[in-house]
């Protein structure tokens, strides 16, 4: 079950039309109003079938501990199919939110909106920290009986005891400015730095469901990159050939920032024993959501990292401490998390996706330290090359408070180094694996903020792992482990990109994706057949990836379709230009909305200010035919 709870000064609907699933209803309830009350926009689900009474137990836990929080005395529940895509059946439906009404009513004043009905609806939500909160309820597993509503009994979900932890920490929230100072986040001035103030919003809120698609999502299958996989389960996405070039460019550049660094590639297996003793204990310790699978009757989970096998194959190494830091990485294509259904939106947050995932074995906390350091500022640069700069993502730095004390110097330059006041997420216990982590985070069009870079010092795992090095007088002794993703996510970067993008075409700047990724780099557009050789010819002179809109269609309309592609570059022939051997060259990321910038040039120029603007950067070819004509259309 999905809910949002919005403490408002009112909440007012007005049912409009009934549904096929609607639920019948008396006059009287065809329209309410509350004043100065929690509203609960509810989606009842499929795994709340399995233990009716329970679903209802927990979400009237919840319900009730929130409104005692914000002094609400009164209730509306509001069943609102928008937060989930897994929804229940009708009847299962209307029965959890009877069951919720009748369990709120003794202790509070409860309204219920009918269920099936559209409806208009008025709201004035307060706007304090606690006016907007999201919950996501599993019901424990049922005691084997069929629930009247569905026959299927669901299988009891992998929480860690980390992720348990993570739920209950006590977290000191501060800002942490360039200058050392530290700040309360809840007081602090965010004038000037108003990003931040909604990435600080977002952590401690920990408003994570979503009300409402992205841009990004609208974006991802208008541009043919990638769309929702009906056939697997939520989260598990289709990419089309330009969605599966821009990930196969972003794997290989990491990869060779990663080599770079001296870190060696290595592939691990997919899925582990879950009762395996080191894995076990290591599994408690990661707050992530697994997925379990079975196999000759033992139990397995899926890898939500690539720590599993990396850390068996250390522990089999043989290393000295001339080895050190040793270094090394695996583009895991999938990792997995099961993460919760009203948070999985797009390329935002998945269940299968691609993670570069590095781990450095350090001699001792001098070294680790200072590779942290190295990585934090190759983060930095990784992000910049894809196109997400300093300014676009906030960084969030999380550690112990004893670490803080012994390396307050260390952490303040973190923060000097992007120029900008950092969160600060501060435990007096260790709850994890790691004692020092930051996170680069991008903060999308809806306010919701996601992780991408990051590196964690690791001073469980070697222990753990019984991972050793031999030292230079002959003794055995353990490393301390940094984890780095250097972009995180790359479905992440994708989605990171898009929303950046989107935001700058709502302030009235023309969007577009970074040159080495755009799938189509030059478009050529004859303006009749006649230029179609000239075309052709043109487009052969071009090292990049270049196709020819050949198809029957006015230029006029033929231009509009390249700039809602992205194209970076649009090349026009016609008479003047075979006459001239020269081309007229739209440049979009010079260009203004309804003010293009028109060049002429020769083929020779365009391929050297490409070359130039792309620098190092990796390169493969076309991924569709090359007349778009011959192109099939995926959506």
């Amino acid at each position: 079950m999905q809910l949002l709870l919005i403490h408002s000064d009112y909440i007012e609907y007005e049912v409009k039309k009934s549904t096929p699933v609607a639920e019948k209803i008396e006059d009287s309830f065809k329209q309410g109003r509350l004043e100065e009350a929690l509203t609960a926009f509810i989606a009842v689900e499929k795994i709340d079938e399995a233990n009716v009474e329970g679903a209802i137990s927990k979400a009237v836990e919840e319900i009730k501990n929130v409104a005692t929080q914000v002094k609400a005395e009164s209730i509306m529940v509001y069943p609102y199919a928008h937060l989930s895509s897994d929804l229940s059946s009708p009847k299962a439906g209307v029965e959890v939110l009877k069951g919720i009404e009748a369990a709120l009513s003794g202790d509070f004043t409860v309204k219920r909106a009918p269920f099936g009905w559209y409806k208009a609806f008025k709201i004035s939500c307060k706007g304090h920290p606690l006016s907007e909160l999201s919950r996501s309820i599993v019901p424990e597993e049922s005691t084997g009986e069929e629930s009247p509503a569905c026959g299927e009994v669901a299988k009891e979900e992998v929480v860690s005891e980390a992720l348990k932890a993570e739920s209950t920490a006590k977290s000191y929230w501060h800002v942490l400015t360039p200058d050392g100072e530290l700040h309360d986040a809840t007081t602090f001035d965010f004038t000037g730095h108003e990003n931040l103030g909604k990435f600080v919003d977002y952590e401690i809120s920990k408003k994570r469901a979503v009300e409402k698609a992205p841009p990004h999502v609208e974006l991802m299958r208008r541009l043919e990159l990638a769309d929702y996989e009906p056939g697997s389960d939520s989260g598990n996405m289709r990419y089309y050939p330009k969605g599966r070039l821009m990930k196969s460019l972003l794997e290989n550049y990491v990869l060779e920032e990663t080599s770079k660094l001296g870190a060696m590639e290595v592939e691990t297996p997919l899925m582990y024993d879950m009762n395996h003793p080191t894995l076990k204990k290591y599994l408690d310790r990661f707050p992530a959501r697994q997925y379990s699978i079975e196999s000759d009757k033992r139990q397995m989970f899926l890898r939500f990292a690539a720590c599993f096998g990396q850390f068996l194959m250390n522990h089999d190494m043989t290393i000295s401490y001339k080895n050190l830091p040793l270094k090394m990485v695996e583009m895991t294509r999938y990792s997995f998390r099961k993460e919760q259904r009203g948070e999985l939106v797009g390329l935002r947050r998945l269940r299968a996706f691609t993670m570069p995932d590095m781990h450095s074995l350090c001699a001792d906390m001098e070294q680790a330290i200072a590779q942290f350091g190295d990585q934090y500022n190759m983060c930095i640069a990784v992000l910049d090359k894809i196109g997400i700069k300093v300014d676009d993502f906030e960084v969030a730095i999380r550690f112990t408070r004893d670490f803080y004390n012994e390396n307050k110097d260390f952490i303040t330059n973190l923060a000097k180094t992007v120029d900008k006041p950092v969160l600060v997420e501060m435990w007096d216990t260790r709850f994890f694996y790691f004692v020092l982590k930051f996170e680069f985070n991008f903060v999308d069009a809806l306010a919701k903020a996601s992780a991408l870079s990051t590196v964690q010092i690791d001073v469980e795992n070697a222990e753990r792992y019984d991972i050793n090095y031999i030292d230079s007088d002959g003794s055995a002794n353990r490393p301390t482990i940094l984890h780095c993703s250097p972009s995180g996510a790359i479905e992440r970067c994708i989605y990171g990109l898009l929303e950046k993008e989107a935001m700058k075409a709502e302030e009235g700047g023309v969007p577009m994706l970074p040159l080495w990724l755009s799938p189509t780099q030059v478009r050529v557009l004859p303006i009749a057949d006649k230029h179609m050789d000239y075309a052709m010819e043109v487009a052969d002179k071009l090292n990049c990836r270049v196709d020819i809109d050949d198809r029957e269609d006015t230029v006029g309309k033929k231009i509009r379709e390249a700039g809602r592609e992205w194209i970076p570059y649009v090349v026009v022939v016609g008479d003047s230009e075979l006459e001239s051997g020269t081309i007229n060259v739209t440049i979009r990321a010079e260009s203004q909305p309804k003010k293009p910038v028109k060049v002429e040039m020769t083929p020779e120029e365009l391929n050297s200010r490409i070359a130039t603007e792309i620098e190092d950067m990796p390169y493969k070819g076309l991924c569709l035919a090359k007349l778009l004509s011959q192109r099939p259309k995926f959506l």
